[in-house]
């Protein structure tokens, strides 16, 4: 079946984006003075489309989720089969409807081990917020109602709404809404080239982990309900933890008692080149929040997936939970996501990001290091950053401080045909995990251009400019 391009008015798209849309965490102000939004109209691949007939390689696989890609017809006709049999019907009322339950049994296939059940929700931070009330619901049953605190990083994204911004750490999102919400702490993230360079990785590693430590004994063991955080940091700037600071952080969850939790809503689905992000570091979360890379994008879904004596212990005190949402198990979100993870079995999908592309992403990244703004280069699976400095062979930032040169090359890469990301100064990329070796290479093509066009930008840079 071929698509028909269709043919839009893009100059009244900007006038009507300008008269009435509001864009999700936009300056604008920004967005008014460019005349409206950048209109992206069709995507194939790996590539999208905007108004003005550029194309572009999409290297953020939308917002780290078209896992498959663009274009699967697949995907739409699973959409248009369940919406003529049943289009929606939700799970309060002691009901459920088929694509849900086949996709929990699935998912819970993928989980494996003590991961048995699934609460469905339609965002990761929806998914964040079931995990928030879930624990102290759970803790509560248990007979500990003073387990209520959460324990978190600095600079973690874990969703958008009041829940999921305190329990994120990101300051500038909390200055909007006076979070975090009480009962959520914070402790330093595990990023060696930003809070530990130069300094051995060992001694960094352990260092971040007493912390953790620290903070629960601060606040009292008996007062920790959890322990959060991304397997890697996505929206946090692509942040890699050194080796063994996730068996460490699961055996401090062990020792006192406290609940582990993964947000796996970037990091699942085959982005680390597992199904899920901690099953690369080999450790056994009590729950995982999981979105994006569920459905590819396609449709809004989302769920976490919860460990058995969890489970046990609903069904054991009974009760009702009360908390749920009108699209929890959206039926035909469900099915497009069952049929998502079929491709990405049919297709081998996360063994090739494994096996193949994520070590070629790496040294196609590593080519980057001898160029006089690269800091360094990192990358897991399909998930990678370049981190641009002043001076080689040190962190120090263009104006001593993060954020000038990151929006620079950003800007750059998307005028000559890449979509990323800057955070600070990391230019950040995500791509679906059906790029093939050619593209990774144009990817990274681009972002050295970028490079060589931003040097001379950033060299001239002084300090009254960024005043």
């Amino acid at each position: 079946m071929t698509v028909p391009i269709r043919n839009h008015d893009i100059a009244e798209l900007k006038r009507l984006d300008l008269a009435h849309h509001l864009p999700a965490q936009a300056d604008h102000k920004v967005i008014h003075e460019l005349g409206g939004s950048r209109i992206i109209t069709r995507a194939d691949g790996v590539y999208i489309h905007d108004g003005e007939g550029r194309q572009i390689l999409d290297g953020m696989a939308g917002l780290w989720c078209v896992n498959v890609g663009y274009g699967r017809e697949e995907l739409a006709q699973a959409a248009y089969d369940q919406m003529l049999e049943l289009p929606y019907y939700n799970t309060f009322f002691k009901t459920a409807t088929p694509p849900p339950v086949k996709l929990a049994a699935k998912i819970a296939e993928k989980m494996g081990g003590h991961l048995t059940h699934v609460f469905y929700n339609s965002s990761g931070s929806e998914a964040n917020d079931t995990v928030f009330r879930l624990a102290r619901h759970y803790w509560k049953l248990k007979g500990e109602p003073s387990r209520t605190a959460f324990i978190s990083r600095w600079n973690a994204y874990h969703g958008s709404t009041v829940a999921g911004v305190s329990l994120g750490g990101m300051k500038h999102m909390h200055a909007q809404g006076d979070l975090p919400i009480p009962g959520v702490h914070h402790v330093m993230q595990p990023y060696p080239f930003g809070e530990g360079f130069g300094e051995d990785p060992a001694a960094f590693r352990d260092r971040a982990v007493k912390e953790i430590e620290d903070k629960i004994l601060e606040v009292g063991p008996e007062n920790v309900a959890a322990f959060i955080g991304e397997p890697v940091q996505g929206a946090g700037g692509v942040i890699i933890p050194p080796d063994g600071y996730w068996p460490a952080v699961e055996a401090l969850c062990r020792k006192y008692g406290i609940l582990l939790v993964c947000d796996e809503v970037i990091c699942g689905f085959g982005r680390l080149g597992q199904w899920f992000g901690h099953q690369h570091y080999g450790i056994k979360p009590d729950m995982i929040a999981m979105a994006k890379g569920l459905s590819s994008g396609y449709l809004p879904i989302s769920a976490v997936g919860v460990a058995d004596h969890i489970v046990a212990e609903l069904r054991e005190k009974g009760g009702d939970f009360i908390h749920g949402f009108t699209y929890s198990g959206h039926p035909t979100a469900a099915a497009v996501a069952l049929k998502n993870i079929e491709i990405i079995e049919r297709e081998g999908l996360v063994e090739r990001t494994r096996d193949d592309t994520g070590p070629y992403l790496a040294k196609a990244l590593a080519s980057l290091n001898d160029h006089p703004l690269v800091g360094e280069t990192r990358s897991l699976g399909l998930i990678g950053a370049v981190e641009i400095v002043r001076e080689k062979g040190t962190n120090h930032r263009f104006l001593d401080k993060e954020g000038e040169a990151g929006p620079i090359v950003r800007d750059l890469c998307i005028g000559n045909g890449l979509m990323v990301r800057a955070i600070r100064d990391s230019i950040v990329c995500c791509p679906p995990l059906i790029i093939t070796h050619a593209q990774i290479d144009e990817l990274v093509g681009i972002i050295r251009k970028s490079l060589d066009e931003a040097e001379p930008v950033l060299r001239a840079l002084k300090p009254e400019a960024a005043a």
